[in-house]
């Protein structure tokens, strides 16, 4: 993705400020709204997605209500996935040896089982 499609993805996500539609994620019982799928499928990064409903599975993730996810990519494009809580404590770091992902950083947060962008709240 070169930086002028970056821009205008950018612009696009501004757009998502609530959602009417939701899909059910195949992992556990969780589901996404609009403004995630449009990132997962502009992004090619539907990975994400299963990689945070995967770990749903782990006691010390599951037992946080409302979840903060930050992707963050590193310059030889490893990454980590750290998820904090609503008060910006960390909870867990998990690293990703390789990635693709077009963007430095990236939020998602998971609340109520709902995976959403944070402008979507």
């Amino acid at each position: 993705m070169d930086k002028q499609q970056l821009n205008q993805f950018k612009q696009e996500l501004r757009y998502y400020t609530g959602s009417d539609q939701f899909y059910r994620h195949c992992y556990g019982q969780g589901v996404y709204t609009e403004g995630v799928r449009f990132m997962a499928e502009k992004l090619e990064a539907f990975w994400l997605l299963d990689m945070i409903f995967i770990y749903q599975q782990q006691k010390i993730v599951a037992e946080e209500a409302f979840q903060v996810w930050k992707l963050k990519v590193h310059e030889d494009d490893s990454a980590d996935l750290v998820l904090e809580d609503g008060d910006h404590q960390k909870v867990k770091l998990f690293q990703i040896p390789f990635t693709d992902f077009p963007l430095e950083e990236f939020t998602l947060w998971l609340v109520n089982k709902t995976l959403m962008l944070p402008s979507e709240y």
